[in-house]
């Protein structure tokens, strides 16, 4: 268990309050979807609205500072390539095949990830519990997996298997990340991170479609996606990278535990997606697993 510092409290607060921001991202996405089918558009118009606060946030947490040097750009690139870039247009393409409440189920692995992570990268090494919470966890994500493909087919294999590999992208941050931080303070590498990962999405973009094509999408669209970069990226991303600074990488991934209730409370009110036994039953046995989880000194 972690040790209860004067910061842990607050720290705990913020990686809450994130991971509540964060499920928020996914009922925004499958909104924006009624108005396009296009990932790379979607995930372009995020960043591009996103990307004034990340450069404002970076210019201003390394006032007075040295600048980076080469290795340390290289580090801040590495977070933002796999970290915000790479997990987010995972996550995005992956949302269009399967529901809110799945994908956040999904992306509450994360501490399961985070510490295979370390023991692949760090030898950390792990005990029964966490064994036994990882079977938990994972028998309930399995169960609402094999309601949902029964009822929409093959296409949720699909998207579950990238959205799980942008939960792998998103550990491994979360993992290097918690050394980063400490160098450089959690508001500059958020800032230059998120920034870098900005970049690429518009790069991207410019790579793949006709300028044009940014001028024919909906108003709603354009909304949505403004709502998206600011409650559900800038807003975020801040808190988590300041939970990681004050409590740690673990804590604030096992903190994520509001993240599938609030996902399954919003996908019901605002996207009207069914509420089963199934998803109760696999949405307890997820939470269970990573409560017997870090249960594990």
């Amino acid at each position: 268990m972690p040790s209860r510092t004067p910061d842990f409290l607050p720290g705990l607060a913020l990686a809450v309050a994130g991971a509540i921001a964060f499920s928020g991202k996914a009922i925004i996405v499958k909104l924006s979807y009624r108005y396009t089918s296009d990932p790379v558009t979607l995930i372009m118009y995020r960043m591009l609205f996103a990307l004034p606060f990340f450069a404002v946030m970076a210019w201003w947490a390394s006032r007075g500072k040295p600048p980076l040097s080469r290795r340390e750009w290289a580090g801040v690139a590495g977070p933002g390539f796999t970290g915000y870039y790479l997990s987010s247009f995972l996550d995005f393409i992956g949302l269009q095949y399967i529901t809110a409440s799945l994908e956040r189920l999904l992306v509450y692995l994360n501490p399961t990830m985070v510490m295979l992570l370390g023991w692949l990268l760090y030898r950390k090494p792990f005990g029964r519990l966490h064994i036994a919470g990882m079977a938990i966890s994972y028998a309930g994500v399995a169960l609402v997996f094999g309601h949902e493909a029964s009822l929409a087919g093959g296409n949720v294999a699909l998207g579950t298997a990238l959205v799980l590999a942008s939960t792998v992208s998103y550990a491994a941050y979360l993992v290097y990340s918690g050394h980063l931080v400490q160098r450089l303070g959690s508001l500059r590498l958020v800032g230059l991170a998120t920034s870098v990962a900005c970049i690429c999405c518009i790069v991207q973009f410019l790579l793949l479609r006709p300028v044009e094509s940014a001028l024919a999408v909906p108003m709603e669209l354009v909304w949505l996606s403004l709502l998206n970069a600011s409650l559900g990226t800038a807003v975020p991303v801040l808190l988590v990278m300041m939970a990681v600074e004050r409590v740690g990488a673990a804590t604030t991934a096992q903190a994520g535990m509001v993240g599938p209730l609030s996902t399954i409370f919003l996908g019901i009110w605002l996207l009207g997606e069914p509420f089963t036994a199934w998803i109760a039953a696999g949405t307890l046995l997820v939470l269970a697993g990573i409560f017997v989880f870090t249960r594990q000194r």
